[in-house]
């Protein structure tokens, strides 16, 4: 099936399943979306063993013809991460760096490391024997909040500003840790050999630093060019060059194309909303890069909700994919508690800013895209099944009850 064909196909459902949500349902957005898509799978699923065949196995090939992981970490994910950037307050992130920082990092190296040991110890007793190795990978691609999935639903969640900024900033910068972090022990996993505390240094350096490095180049360029014109048309165009051309040579020079391209939006956000644009160009931005989010967000959880069709999701996985959810959110808790706990003797906090952090603190598409990116074998098919069930939880249970749990702590 053709990139046109497939793309017509995805952007149809996703346009009549927000129809349907919108009109019927009227879960949020993001949630909507993907159990719609979900309930469809699985009605395909049926319909194909009922005698269905035909009409499953058409669903099977547009699926198989969509590479998720390259789909969204070399194509969707720069613009949603952009379009999420560029309306996230430069100042109050800049209060929240420290908090920010620690989470992004130390959090998500505790979270990895707890996640894995424990999967480690479940699966072994539940007889599928994966090596610690891979499940400290699973821990790594899990470990991560999702930007697109916390965003969408913090809009409506009702949680106090400097919290939200917490969130938001720790979402938008621990992805790419997380990568950096996924790429290390994925290379010790299928390499068979050591990894130096200098070459995991090394790789941070590059990966890390010299994303945020690049970004604030990039977005200085940017933010140049912007200043010297003044017409909406190839303003707008000017972002959509920075985006696709930023994350692409930083991909090219072996940066993180997901970090330079959060700091780029941060500084055209605000320093390029501010002193290098007029009201007109500021409208059009935000109308621009608001439509962009929503569609390619309707597409995304659209395929993670038919992505199931094509998942090896054996019956003896389910037991496991149950027990590693309450894993999944002690880990989140223990990696967000313990710096906060230490945090509050130099910084003030929320009351139960812990709890909501854990409990807001979702998994999406990028989780599920590292998964599908691991090397095929008994290890890959038990850590994407479970993978995408703790996503699935994740965005349906955590994304739906956070508003209450937010207005009950």
């Amino acid at each position: 099936m053709s990139i046109l064909n497939t793309t017509a196909i995805l952007i149809t459902l996703a346009a009549l399943f927000s129809y349907l949500n919108y009109r019927y349902i009227r879960l949020p957005t993001t949630v909507g979306l993907m159990v719609i898509a979900l309930v469809m799978s699985l009605a395909l699923i049926a319909i194909g063993k009922l005698g269905g065949e035909a009409l499953a196995e058409n669903a099977y090939t547009l699926l198989r013809s969509v590479n998720f992981h390259a789909t969204l970490m070399n194509g969707m994910l720069s613009f949603l991460l952009f379009a999420g950037a560029l309306h996230v307050d430069l100042h109050a992130l800049s209060r929240q760096k420290w908090t920010v920082g620690i989470l992004a990092t130390v959090g998500v190296l505790i979270s990895t490391f707890i996640v894995g040991g424990l999967t480690w110890v479940v699966l072994s007793m539940l007889g599928h024997g994966v090596p610690l190795i891979y499940c400290l990978v699973f821990g790594a691609l899990i470990s991560p909040t999702d930007p697109i999935a916390v965003l969408g639903i913090l809009k409506t969640a009702g949680v106090s500003e400097s919290l939200e900024v917490k969130i938001t900033g720790e979402s938008l910068f621990n992805d790419g840790v997380g990568v950096v972090v996924f790429l290390v022990l994925l290379g010790i996993a299928t390499g068979g050999h050591a990894v130096s505390p200098g070459e995991v240094g090394m790789l941070f350096v590059q990966e890390a630093l010299g994303g945020l490095v690049f970004g604030l180049l990039i977005g200085a360029a940017a933010y140049y060019l912007l200043k010297s014109v003044d017409n909406y048309q190839v303003e707008v165009m000017l972002t959509l060059a920075l985006v696709m051309g930023g994350h692409a040579l930083a991909t090219a020079l072996h940066l993180s194309g997901p970090i330079a391209v959060v700091v780029a939006g941060l500084l055209i956000g605000n320093q390029g909303r501010v002193f290098a644009m007029s009201d007109t160009t500021r409208d059009h931005l935000d109308t621009f890069w608001e439509l962009v989010d929503e569609i390619l967000n309707a597409v995304l959880f659209v395929l993670i909700g038919l992505e199931v069709l094509v998942l090896n999701f054996a019956v003896e996985y389910l037991l496991a994919a149950l027990v590693v959810i309450p894993v999944v959110l002690l880990a989140r808790f223990a990696s967000v508690g313990l710096p906060v706990t230490i945090m509050r003797r130099f910084r003030t906090f929320s009351p139960n800013a812990v709890q909501i952090m854990t409990w807001g603190g979702l998994r999406g598409g990028i989780s599920v895209a590292l998964a599908l990116s691991l090397p095929f074998g008994h290890a890959r098919d038990v850590i994407v099944a479970i993978t995408y069930a703790v996503v699935v939880f994740s965005i349906v249970v955590q994304g739906l009850t956070i508003g209450r749990f937010v207005r009950g702590a």
